[in-house]
């Protein structure tokens, strides 16, 4: 499965970089905002989008929305802080495919990304 990382926090990045590796996943591609996010998922195409909520430019449902306009089958779990259940909600309702809540647990991170493909 070809991963699409979306964060604005490079530590993060770096962070569900080296566990997707390790999970046997393939990282084609990582953004830092909603907008580079949306240009990325048309150039690459990827299985699966990990979204951050919180970025500069345009934020993670702004740019959820905008991935579901160009593939309504698009996958993409969004990643948010504790405290946002609002935001999860409003990415649910947007058509994330579902959500995981910082600080991310790798194996959390396991469950979520095999989820998407049961």
């Amino acid at each position: 499965m070809k991963i699409l990382i979306v964060d604005d926090a490079t530590f993060m990045r770096n962070f569900l970089f080296d566990n997707m590796q390790k999970l046997g996943f393939e990282v084609i591609g990582e953004a830092c905002d909603g907008k580079e996010a949306v240009q990325k998922y048309i150039k690459l195409k990827p299985d699966i989008v990990t979204m951050d909520i919180t970025m500069p430019k345009m934020n993670g449902i702004e740019a959820l929305k905008e991935i579901i306009k160009i593939d309504e089958s698009a996958k993409v779990v969004m990643i948010s802080d504790i405290g946002q259940h609002e935001k999860i909600i409003e990415a649910i309702k947007s058509g994330a495919t579902d959500f995981i809540i910082k600080p991310v647990h790798p194996d959390r991170l396991k469950e979520s990304l095999e989820k998407v493909f049961v």
